[in-house]
């Protein structure tokens, strides 16, 4: 697995003659967030989890930033931000908005936004940040708490994966010893 993963992994030559990365050289080229083993594993993983929930263009970023900062896998944290996308992302949200709604004890139910007009475009615009305010508060604690909950499951399951493919080729090598 780990030849097939270089394979796709830039070389450090790239990234030192980049002259984008050049003044992040130091940090992007620290061993430890090239080698793949079971602590940046799990701690990649984690991470790519938990910044996968970032609302916008920003869990990329927030995945690398973290990555650079606990020295942890980069691709590897860079790529599980990808469980987000058009697909994925309004069901996760609404999982946080329902969960923000538990957490906070809000028993109002779904609030729909108001439906858009263009003859009432002011009215339109003062009711749907109306909306978003009562929306926040539930939407931001949901998010942080799914964003917490999947960076733990995610960190446990892939500690626990790695140690039974560990297990397994241990019991495949004392076979062939014996």
């Amino acid at each position: 697995m780990r030849s097939y993963l270089k394979k796709y992994l830039p070389a450090q030559e790239t990234i030192r003659n980049n002259p984008w990365l050049r003044p992040f050289q130091s940090s992007l080229l620290h061993p430890r967030l090239w080698h793949l083993n079971r602590h940046s594993a799990a701690g990649a993983v984690a991470t790519g989890l938990f910044c996968g929930l970032i609302p916008g263009p920003l869990q990329m970023i927030g995945a690398a930033l973290a990555a650079v900062k606990f020295r942890i896998n980069l691709p590897l944290a860079l790529l599980v931000t990808l469980y987000t996308n058009p697909f994925t992302i309004v069901p996760l949200y609404l999982v946080a908005y329902q969960l923000g709604r538990l957490l906070t004890g809000d028993s109002a139910g779904f609030v729909a936004p108001p439906e858009f007009s263009v003859t009432a475009f002011a009215a339109w615009t003062e009711a749907m940040q109306a909306w978003m305010l009562v929306v926040a508060k539930p939407l931001a604690l949901g998010l942080v708490a799914l964003a917490s909950a999947l960076s733990a499951s995610g960190y446990m399951a892939t500690r626990a994966a790695w140690r039974l493919y560990l297990i397994k080729a241990w019991r495949r090598r004392r076979q062939r010893l014996a």
